[in-house]
């Protein structure tokens, strides 16, 4: 916990200033981004069976474009895709 008090002739302004200083200097805000935004670390088998499931997909795509279904549109200043 960072504690900072005014001293009386200290503008709000200083005061915020000083304890934002403190707080960056504790790692707070550093550890709190951590935590807030910490993910676990997938396990073998969902990564390989994410990786066949977008291999299939791309075989997919891939098969109904060479059988004509499935048409390449290009809009200008865009990357293409299938539709």
């Amino acid at each position: 916990m960072v504690e900072v008090k005014k001293k009386k002739v200290e503008s709000f302004e200083s005061l915020l200033r000083r304890f934002h200083k403190k707080l960056q200097q504790s790692g707070l805000i550093l550890q709190t981004k951590k935590i807030r935004y910490f993910e676990r670390p997938k396990s073998k088998t969902k990564i390989k069976r994410e990786a066949l499931r977008r291999i299939e997909i791309k075989s997919e795509r891939d098969y109904l474009r060479k059988i004509g279904k499935l048409k390449e549109e290009v809009i200008p200043g865009k990357r293409s895709f299938m539709k």
